[in-house]
């Protein structure tokens, strides 16, 4: 299939044929670009960035890329493989965060605070796809989103139990820390444009002034409803968690 290409005088969009590039003995999008799994994964999470996730199509990808669709199979198997491959991206993402450490250095707070913001950043930095991280399958059906990948729990459990923490206080802790911080995340991406499914209710729409006259403290209070204190929340939520887990922590101590 053509794919759409800018002609650089006319500053239109007109269509790149590859077969005709190869008989003028030209080489096609997909030589001139060489094509491997990552530069694929990268386009859709920037697709996902500026589109949203309902519409990435395997087709739509090819276009941004230059090349048909078909080119995309060699080293993306389909639509659910390249979903699977954007959360690994999106969560291994983390490891190039130079905050964010694989091992409690000034204590496991300090090791929990700068993973907490780690993953925050990434929310934040691709609000659509992060609704994925949420949703797809994870590597095994009793890991918890966001820290949903292998590495990151063996991170996680290891921080804690070097840090003094039982195994039991240590799954326990897992368990909070991420119900937390996926609660959080979901609602503040929602309002950076993210597709959350029922979370979508929260969109504050004009067209329903009419409608919230009919409740007065909520018209009356509509103002600070609206306000956005996410940064603010964050961290109180934190802080509230890290207490929570101090007590975890000291409840399954060896008296």
């Amino acid at each position: 299939m053509p794919t759409p290409e800018t002609h650089p005088d006319a500053g239109v969009t007109a269509v790149a044929d590859a077969d005709a590039d190869i008989v003028d003995g030209l080489s096609p999008p997909s030589a001139r670009q060489p094509l491997s799994k990552d530069r694929i994964v990268e386009a859709a999470i920037a697709f996902i960035d500026s589109h949203g996730l309902p519409g990435l199509t395997m087709r739509r990808l090819g276009n941004e890329l230059g090349v048909e669709a078909m080119a995309l199979y060699r080293y993306v198997p389909g639509k659910e493989e390249l979903l699977d491959a954007v959360v690994e991206t999106l969560v291994e993402g983390m490891r190039q965060d130079d905050d964010v450490l694989d091992a409690p250095t000034d204590g496991w707070q300090d090791f929990l605070v700068r993973l907490a913001h780690g993953v925050r950043r990434v929310a934040l930095d691709h609000p659509k796809a992060f609704p994925l991280v949420a949703s797809r399958p994870p590597e095994a059906p009793w890991l918890r989103p966001p820290l949903r990948s292998l590495a990151w729990v063996e991170v996680f459990l290891s921080g804690l139990l070097a840090e003094g923490f039982t195994e039991e206080a240590a799954v326990a802790a897992y368990r909070a820390y991420t119900s937390v911080l996926l609660g959080h995340l979901l609602l503040e991406v929602s309002n950076h444009g993210a597709d959350v499914g029922p979370l979508d209710v929260l969109d504050d729409k004009t067209g329903d002034a009419a409608a919230v006259h009919d409740y007065p403290n909520v018209h009356r209070l509509r103002g600070a409803l609206s306000e956005d204190h996410a940064a603010t929340e964050f961290e109180e939520s934190l802080e509230e968690l890290l207490g929570r887990m101090t007590l975890l922590r000291n409840e399954h101590l060896d008296p």
